[in-house]
């Protein structure tokens, strides 16, 4: 009998329904590069998405709008390169960004292409409820799964006037609730419900066959998204009430490379095992070069 483990099971859009079904709860992490897909991998994340927060989380814009599209190709495919290389078993989802989706149902359906076949993502994402079904419908029809987002949907930052929590009135929250049942006739596959109260976001996934997934919308959800940088507490400046610090990487980071600045100052560092050796180099001096001649390009410490 074979001494290695068997591989893992890809987790897919059916795996996803499953765990649903099973009352198994969902989790899904950011990651914008192929180190961060690696580690989130292999700490055993579910799902991974790319999402045009990367516009904020790593860009240093105040917003997800200035986000392209070649650059949400870019990303994913380093995420997917690191994925692959734990295994492959998170399942992928892409952001479609600003500007790609709201024009035309043709514009949604390239963009969506282009993240699949050059990217690598399994499904992509995009915000907006019930006047998006068309473009849902289309882009399901292609062959390509789509995860909807509703609720605080940071592309329409300036619509609402701010990053504040929806729904919380009675209208509203009735909007969000047919968000999510058109969502959910058109195709989706999942819904991200964001920054919604966790009253109504427990109505919503006891009304959906599909799986949610919240960020600040409570626990009474299917499963749970988490930007990268703010699980790991990188932002010294930022901590949004609905995220939990899992470490302080911020802190760390800061500390580790202040102490590498003290010790290249003090001359600690390198230190004798972090320098080469070798007993065949000798230094010569470098020839002196003639008036009249080309530079020979003579070096300092050139094996002999």
């Amino acid at each position: 009998m074979s001494s290695q483990s068997a591989p893992r099971k890809r987790v897919t859009i059916h795996e996803l329904r499953r765990m649903k079904d099973a009352g198994e709860k969902i989790s899904m992490v950011t990651a914008y590069d192929a180190t961060a897909a690696r580690l989130v991998a292999a700490a055993g994340v579910d799902a991974v998405l790319v999402g045009d927060s990367v516009g904020m989380a790593v860009q240093g814009h105040d917003s997800t709008l200035p986000v392209t599209l070649d650059q949400m190709v870019y990303h994913s495919a380093m995420v997917r390169r690191g994925l692959e290389r734990e295994g492959g078993r998170a399942h992928l989802v892409g952001d479609l960004p600003f500007g790609t989706y709201q024009a035309s149902v043709d514009d949604a359906v390239k963009a969506s292409m282009r993240l699949v076949a050059e990217a690598g993502v399994q499904a992509v994402k995009l915000e907006g409820g019930a006047e998006f079904v068309e473009v849902v419908r289309r882009i399901v029809r292609a062959g390509i799964p789509v995860m909807g987002h509703i609720g605080l949907t940071p592309q329409s930052v300036h619509k609402m006037g701010g990053y504040v929590v929806q729904g919380k009135d009675s209208d509203k929250a009735q909007q969000i609730l047919r968000d999510a049942r058109a969502l959910e006739a058109a195709g989706c596959y999942a819904v991200v419900l964001e920054c919604i109260p966790a009253e109504l976001a427990r109505i919503v996934t006891s009304q959906l066959r599909i799986p949610t997934i919240g960020i600040g919308a409570g626990p009474h959800v299917d499963g749970q998204v988490l930007v990268y940088t703010d699980l790991l507490g990188m932002d010294l400046t930022f901590t949004p009430k609905f995220a939990k610090h899992y470490a302080e990487v911020g802190v760390m980071v800061r500390d580790a490379v202040s102490a590498y600045v003290g010790e290249v100052k003090s001359r600690a560092f390198p230190a004798d095992e972090h320098s080469f050796h070798s007993a065949s180099v000798r230094l010569v001096p470098a020839p002196v070069e003639d008036d009249h001649e080309e530079p020979q390009g003579g070096v300092m410490g050139a094996p002999i």
